[in-house]
């Protein structure tokens, strides 16, 4: 039986690769945007898999459109969930944060990746797997540098909801990945970064491969290392 994966913030970068590598391994992809509309790659990956490609309107943060795309997946299990959707929000130097962009960043990735699990688990099969993209951003070890509170705190945030999703979904035998996927070349990481999306996603998609009981709820580099929190 075919498998299925669904992937948030799928329009461009990771999320976009995510999509084009699930479908060369032959899964059915649910491709979830704010905007699928407007999504011109993304558009473009639809019309040489439309069999196996379904796009879907999603803002995260939006309960409507999660509760949609629980309705859409009717008939479909979810084998795997990939919560890739993200912002990284203003960056914000110590004096300068400010409450309501907080809340914002937070609310996008944080809060709505929760929210989407909790939508989402009943269709989820003993097997399952959860990815959460995160960042090395969110570990407190790693934090030599100070500033980006915004996101780092975020992140951090995420991490930890991570753990606590893994040790609650085990006994529906559903693994958790909380992934960091190196510096890579997105908007986000910028044109310095130090390697490319599709480097990036071939080495997660071997940390999602390899994800099971025995390390659900760890913190993965894309390489499969293990990251300190």
């Amino acid at each position: 039986m075919t498998k299925t994966v669904v992937v948030t913030g799928a329009n461009r970068g990771l999320g976009l690769e995510y999509c084009k590598q699930f479908l060369e391994k032959g899964y059915k992809v649910y491709a979830c945007c704010r905007a699928p509309e407007s999504a011109e790659d993304l558009l473009k990956l639809k019309q040489q898999n439309s069999e196996k490609l379904e796009t879907v309107p999603l803002d995260v943060t939006n309960p409507a459109q999660r509760v949609n795309l629980k309705y859409t997946l009717q008939g479909d299990q979810i084998d795997i969930l990939i919560n890739n959707a993200g912002i990284y929000g203003h960056r914000m130097n110590f004096g300068e944060v400010e409450s309501e962009e907080w809340h914002k960043v937070m609310e996008v990735n944080t809060v709505a990746p929760v929210l989407l699990v909790q939508e989402l688990v009943g269709l989820m099969p003993k097997g399952a797997k959860i990815i959460l993209m995160t960042s090395k951003m969110g570990s407190i070890a790693d934090n030599t540098s100070g500033g980006s509170y915004i996101y780092r705190s975020t992140k951090a945030a995420l991490n930890a909801v991570g753990k606590s999703m893994a040790l609650d979904l085990s006994d529906k035998g559903i693994s958790v990945a909380i992934c960091h996927p190196g510096w890579v070349q997105t908007d986000m990481g910028g044109p310095n970064a130090l390697i490319d999306t599709r480097t990036s996603i071939k080495g997660l998609m071997g940390v999602v491969e390899q994800l099971g009981p025995e390390n659900t709820g760890q913190f993965f580099n894309y390489d499969g290392s293990v990251i300190p929190w």
